[in-house]
């Protein structure tokens, strides 16, 4: 299209600069959605099913397996405790057996964080998951033989060891999707954890059957299929390469990243990727990795680390994993039958995977913060409406089933946005050589407040009765308050760029900021001689993050 010339102190100059503005937009748009398309390669597809397949799923499946099997669980229990003490075990103890059974797979994901770090530093991303697959396999024989030993110990054992697996794959596997995949594909390929935590949670339910494995003599095969997923990522995972940017900024193997660059994008020339990580990198040279209270004291990041904090915390106080836990029990108030309770429940797993599709499908159209806001908002509308006909059960013979409408909403609004998003923003808001503490800070917040929930949903629920969601809706409102005002949109933004978005609020500006600050003052005022590569190295000698 022809661009007329236009005098730019008029006001006909402004609005034709805007349309010339509008017209680079556009391009600029469609250019990024064709790159977007190409970005797309068989390695970068492979390495995010095999690296979730043998991670988050197994989280997710998790998440859902006690649910099935829990009257046999507690027979089992009670079994054991018979044949010791020479008495039926008291109803208060065997709930708190339960609770502990339940909730010590959150212990176990808090330990499991805090070894990230320490794990990563020396294996990388890729050989720590291959690493973690040990701790899955050691887990699902323990669980999977407890029955036949006659030891309840050796099931809480096992779920503490499963939850180690999962603390470990929900820091390593975001943090590796991150760093292999083109800022233009990075959300999506994000909600692939998302995705499979929810298809675990379907898998999980769907074997928990009757006519499957959900039966008296059968329940410990639910815990050893864990070995599967395991078994898979072992032979999978090895032929793919390690993260290029963990190679160039930790290792310094510009040569096996630029190799790793290639496989990943699909393609032989990979300057242009190569030259931003480079570029980050002279930057980041002599800087260490930051430890956790380093990050927690830096100026520059506080409201990045408050939000995360936030965002985590959220996650899981907003109420899904006591759906998730005790899905059967919830169902069985509402006046469900319970020969219908399991396949009922079924249908929860498909609407989340389906919901966490739609949001991998949408979030780089769309945004981060619009499915969060708006995830957490439709969440207490429907938590709310679950209270009232929780309320009004005994009324008419169909409100039960309104509430089971009203949970399935609520799940599908989480997996919609908050389900998956949470991990995506915490490899989005920090540096190479920040992201390990950030992701140790976030796991703690998750896997505590996991616990929390799982200890203390049975008594909430016992003494608040149907007013118990009413809580996790308070929790809901309050973050989608906190988002909208603070959290900034991180779609197809750079690192640096991000950091830029939060530095007003921080009233701080990240080093590498000051940095550039520094090489534009430079040439500014001419002085060719000065390199900047140099600039930026003697500010990283000086500096420590």
């Amino acid at each position: 299209m022809p661009v007329w010339e236009c005098d730019p102190a008029t006001m006909k100059g402004r609005c034709c600069r805007r349309k010339q503005e509008t017209m680079k937009l556009s391009e600029k748009d469609q250019a990024e959605n064709k790159e977007s398309q190409r970005n797309w390669s068989c390695s970068l597809i492979v390495a995010a099913l095999v690296g979730a397949f043998g991670s988050s799923f197994l989280y997710g499946y998790n998440l859902s397996v006690v649910n099935a099997p829990t009257p046999y669980i507690k027979a089992f229990y009670n079994e054991t405790w018979y044949r010791r003490h020479g008495q039926p075990i008291d109803p208060d103890t065997l709930t708190l057996l339960w609770s502990v059974t339940v909730s010590i797979f959150a212990i176990g994901g808090l330990v499991g964080t805090l070894m990230v770090k320490m794990i990563g530093k020396f294996l990388g991303r890729k050989y720590t998951l291959l690493v973690n697959n040990g701790f899955a396999i050691s887990a699902a024989l323990l669980m999977a033989c407890s029955l036949q030993a006659g030891t309840f110990e050796m099931l809480i054992v096992g779920r503490f060891i499963m939850g180690v697996d999962g603390g470990i794959a929900l820091s390593a596997l975001p943090m590796y999707l991150n760093e292999i995949s083109p800022k233009e594909i990075r959300g999506s390929l994000g909600q692939v954890t998302a995705i499979f935590i929810c298809i675990g949670v379907f898998s999980g339910q769907l074997l928990g059957l009757p006519e499957l494995l959900g039966k008296e003599r059968t329940w410990p095969y639910l815990f050893g299929v864990i070995i599967v997923p395991a078994l898979a990522q072992l032979a999978s995972l090895p032929f793919l390469p390690e993260s290029p940017r963990y190679l160039l900024f930790e290792k310094h193997d510009e040569a096996g990243a630029t190799k790793a660059f290639q496989t990943f994008l699909g393609k032989a020339d990979v300057s242009q990727e190569l030259e931003e990580a480079l570029a980050e990198s002279r930057v980041q040279r002599n800087l260490r990795l930051v430890s956790v209270f380093e990050l927690l004291r830096a100026p520059f990041v506080r409201w990045q680390v408050i939000t995360v904090v936030i965002t985590m915390a959220s996650y899981q106080l907003c109420g899904l994993n006591a759906i998730w836990f005790y899905t059967n029990s919830i169902f069985g108030k509402a006046g469900v039958p319970q020969d219908k309770i399991p396949y009922i429940t079924l249908s929860t797993g498909g609407i989340e995977t389906l919901a966490a599709i739609f949001s991998g499908l949408v979030i780089e159209r769309l945004g981060r913060r619009p499915l969060l806001i708006g995830g957490f908002g439709l969440m207490a509308l429907f938590f709310g409406m679950l209270t009232v006909t929780l309320t009004l059960q005994d009324q008419a013979p169909w409100i039960p089933y309104l509430s089971i409408v009203c949970i399935l909403a609520i799940i599908a609004s989480f997996c919609s946005g908050p389900g998956g998003i949470p991990f995506i923003l915490t490899g989005e808001f920090f540096q190479q050589s920040e992201r390990p503490a950030a992701f140790i800070i976030a796991g703690t917040v998750n896997w505590l407040s996991n616990f929390v929930v799982g200890l203390l949903f049975p008594f909430i629920q016992k003494s608040l009765e149907s007013y118990c969601f009413l809580v996790f809706a308070t929790i809901c409102i309050a973050g989608a308050i906190y988002f909208y005002f603070v959290l900034p949109e991180t779609k197809n933004r750079t690192h640096a760029e991000i950091s830029q978005a939060f530095a007003k609020r921080n009233k701080a500006h990240p080093p590498e900021v000051k940095a550039d600050s520094a090489m534009a003052e430079e040439k500014a005022n001419s002085q060719p001689e000065t390199d900047p590569s140099s600039t930026l190295d003697s500010y990283g000698q000086n500096r420590i993050v």
